[in-house]
């Protein structure tokens, strides 16, 4: 009689414990099956999961682990003996405020596939009795809001759908509600006037990032100064640089600098830093001030000497001016280069720290162009 018989087979998503007895030594097993998720249903095979827990005193421990093993050759056996169904992946859902119809088609067209069905509300109150009704994968404001309104909704979204990408478009915003919106786990904020083009491609972004409630932290935030941590993936970047772009309440012309040479020292740390590692972080802080912007970043890596990069435009001498593209060919690298030439000229101040993983971009303010 073999020392351990299964006795029955767990329903689908559902556990059941059994216990196997030998004299005074007890081992007990947990075990379920669970269906393939509908975002993973090209994989068709069940998913086994054993738990093994042993009770026994020490000197059973290593029949423990021969019932251990035993018990998973059984169940494995078992497993591939179970019929198998193919999964059909059901369609997310997207729930669009419609708003503006010039922002409603440009939404439109970026869903437009076989993997989104769009719901189209009136308001903010319709979103809600909505989501309360049931799952969104992505949820998108309309741009006749405040800002205020819309983190509002998203808080209280937040109680029924924790994990829901939600987007807020909003035509009067301030700082404060930008802040409000990441402590809330916006996914991204737009204020008008914005780019069609820049929202489509974040909604691209909300649609393909598996998983990104992880990829930005706050530390510490007020409209003055924000801390915070994100991930080294390029999608988490792009949404950084969007919520700092919507902080900067000052002139076109300096809000632009200052967001491209945020987005090129930010993208630096990342990949040179981070090396795409989404299990790394880099650290970011905003400081606003009545007279200038400064940002800085650090990022995980051992850091580098300015002088010594080599592959970098910044270092190519007068006479040669892209010198560092033939390095970078012969070293395997891809084209590019320029991202601290193009800092330097984009804001007033760019230091480094001895380290060299760690920067400082500083931003000077003029009286008249504040007052513009």
């Amino acid at each position: 009689m073999p020392l351990w018989t299964i006795e029955s087979v767990a329903s689908r998503r559902s556990g059941r414990a059994c216990t196997g007895l030998r004299g005074d030594s007890r081992v007990t097993f947990t075990y379920a099956r669970q269906e393939t998720s509908a975002a993973a249903a090209n994989d068709s095979t069940p998913r086994v999961f054993l738990t093994v827990r042993k009770l026994s005193a020490s000197r059973y421990s290593l029949l423990g682990e021969r019932l251990m093993f035993s018990s998973i050759q059984r169940w494995q056996s078992m497993e591939h003996a179970m019929p198998t169904r193919t999964l059909t992946a059901a369609p997310r859902l997207a729930l669009v405020v419609d708003a503006d119809p010039d922002v409603t088609g440009v939404l439109s067209s970026v869903l437009k596939s076989d993997d989104w069905d769009i719901v189209h509300a009136a308001d903010n109150q319709t979103i809600l009795k909505l989501t309360e009704r049931g799952p969104f994968d992505l949820i998108i404001t309309g741009a006749k809001t405040t800002g205020r309104e819309d983190v509002d909704l998203l808080r209280k979204i937040r109680r029924v759908r924790p994990h829901v990408r939600f987007i807020i478009l909003t035509d009067q915003s301030t700082p404060a509600d930008v802040v409000s919106a990441m402590r809330e786990g916006a996914f991204s904020f737009f204020s008008t006037p914005f780019s069609a083009a820049s929202l489509a491609e974040m909604v691209r972004i909300a649609m393909s990032e598996p998983a990104w409630d992880d990829g930005i932290e706050l530390v510490s935030a007020t409209p003055e100064w924000i801390s915070a941590i994100a991930r080294c993936d390029l999608k988490t970047a792009d949404r950084l640089v969007q919520f700092f772009n919507e902080m900067s309440d000052f002139p076109d012309p300096e809000r632009n600098d200052v967001a491209t040479a945020f987005r090129e020292m930010l993208l630096n740390a990342i990949e040179h830093g981070g090396n795409f590692d989404p299990s790394q972080y880099v650290e970011v802080a905003y400081v606003r001030t009545q007279k200038m912007v400064l940002c800085r970043i650090k990022d995980p890596g051992q850091g580098f000497s300015l002088g010594e990069i080599h592959h970098a435009a910044i270092n190519n001498p007068a006479y040669d001016p892209i010198r560092h593209a033939l390095f970078r060919e012969t070293q395997g690298l891809r084209p590019g280069g320029y991202g601290v030439l193009i800092t330097k000229h984009l804001v007033d101040e760019l230091v480094y720290s001895e380290k060299g993983n760690e920067v400082l971009l500083v931003k000077y303010l003029l009286p008249s162009r504040l007052s513009a």
